[in-house]
């Protein structure tokens, strides 16, 4: 009688609900102790962050199996995904009508200086670096070269307009 008894207890206690709920419970334990492994690592302050983010959300959905209240965030779970799959996804890669004929790498490049043509050579032929601006190694001499060459542009357009060759 007593064994029966014992066999009995042990049955129940095997199959009570808090044995099966740390079984379910498991892989979000599981996913918990990953996430603390990645964060034991080194990693930059931006990954940091993210696995601190991760991990509270782990430990949140691991204590709420726990306590039995997890088919709450499966139904909002299985809302997110809903959304997810009835939007298109996005390609990074563009797709082109006909791959043979169009690529990315055969659309011209085209950039724009202020000054074309005649007026860009004789620019060029105009403007002087200033030695110190050949390999700038501060901020006040970089604002020097610019201001340099602001006033050098100023004095190459007065000739322009005057018609003065330098």
């Amino acid at each position: 009688m007593k064994q029966t008894m014992i066999i009995l207890a042990l049955v129940c206690y095997l199959f009570s609900f808090e044995v099966l709920a740390k079984k379910a419970c498991q892989p979000y334990l599981t996913k918990l102790r990953d996430i603390q492994a990645q964060q034991r690592v080194g990693h930059s302050n931006s990954k940091g962050r993210s696995l601190a983010e991760r991990e509270q959300k782990a430990r949140n959905k691991w204590w709420q199996c726990q306590q039995g209240k997890l088919s709450k965030i499966k139904k909002k779970k299985d809302k997110k995904k809903t959304k997810r799959e009835s939007s298109p996804k996005k390609s990074i890669i563009p797709r082109y009508r006909n791959n043979k004929t169009s690529t990315p790498f055969t659309n011209n490049l085209v950039i724009k200086g202020k000054y074309q043509g005649h007026q860009q050579q004789a620019w060029l032929d105009y403007y002087r670096k200033p030695d110190k601006c050949k390999r700038i190694k501060s901020t006040k001499v970089f604002a020097y070269c610019l201001e340099d060459e602001e006033r050098q542009q100023l004095f190459f357009e007065l000739s322009l307009l005057a018609g003065i060759d330098k």
